[in-house]
């Protein structure tokens, strides 16, 4: 059975593209109570930065911010401040100082335990700064989703460099600093100027972080016990 939501959807758009042309024409027959199309964008950029967020605190904020700064995103009201002089120059330094904490082996460790509450809050800063034409109940809960989706990538990435400090002694972390960074950098250009293919992204992302993550939480599923052969003549 067709969700209502989605047959009022598929309703409006064949009533607009059979009496007139245009996405604007779509955009109007669409029902009042359904978000506009620039808001869905949002969302999907909202979730792609917070996403981002999960791999380095500082870089989505300030891509948002440079982005916002040179007219290709448009910001919510009342986060215009993330575009002032002050602003960029602060989230600049902050992400220099992270990046350059997380190659020092041994310090990415405690740096873990500050920068995974403050991935839950960029990434539900960042979902909010872009969430624009949405109602307070529904922005609140885009926010919501933005923060599990910071989580669980924040959850991967110290999952990853645990493994790589137990297993290489602590030698192989730069490399996986370097990862998160290219992950944060990527994901956050991709939520940006692609946001619907980063949010299938993130999508299949989260998929693994949460295998990953069930993994070490509840273990691993426990093989078949050896087969016992009969010894011949026994």
């Amino acid at each position: 059975m067709v969700p209502p939501m989605l047959q009022a959807m598929a309703h409006a758009v064949a009533r607009a593209m059979t009496q007139a042309e245009g996405p604007l024409a779509v955009q109007a027959a669409l029902p009042a109570w359904l978000p506009a199309p620039e808001a869905l964008l949002g969302v999907a950029v909202g979730i792609g930065l917070a996403a981002a967020a999960g791999f380095r605190v500082f870089v989505p904020l300030l891509v948002a911010a440079v982005a916002a700064k040179t007219g290709v995103l448009t910001l919510a009201p009342g986060y215009a401040w993330l575009t002032t002089t002050p602003a960029l120059a602060a989230l600049g330094t902050a992400t220099v100082l992270e990046v350059a904490a997380y190659s020092v082996p041994w310090l990415d460790q405690l740096m873990d335990l500050i920068a995974t509450p403050a991935a839950l809050l960029a990434g539900m800063l960042a979902a909010a700064s872009v969430a624009v034409e949405l109602p307070p109940v529904v922005k609140w809960g885009v926010v919501l989703l933005a923060a599990g989706a910071a989580g669980m990538t924040q959850g991967a990435t110290v999952l990853a460099r645990f493994k790589a400090t137990t297993t290489t002694g602590g030698t192989a972390n730069p490399v996986v600093a370097m990862g998160e960074l290219a992950g944060a950098v990527g994901t956050s250009l991709l939520a940006v100027f692609l946001p619907l293919i980063t949010v299938l992204l993130v999508l299949f992302l989260l998929a693994l972080a949460w295998k990953a993550l069930g993994g070490v939480a509840f273990g691993r599923r426990v093989g078949r016990p050896p087969r016992i052969e009969r010894v011949r003549g026994a």
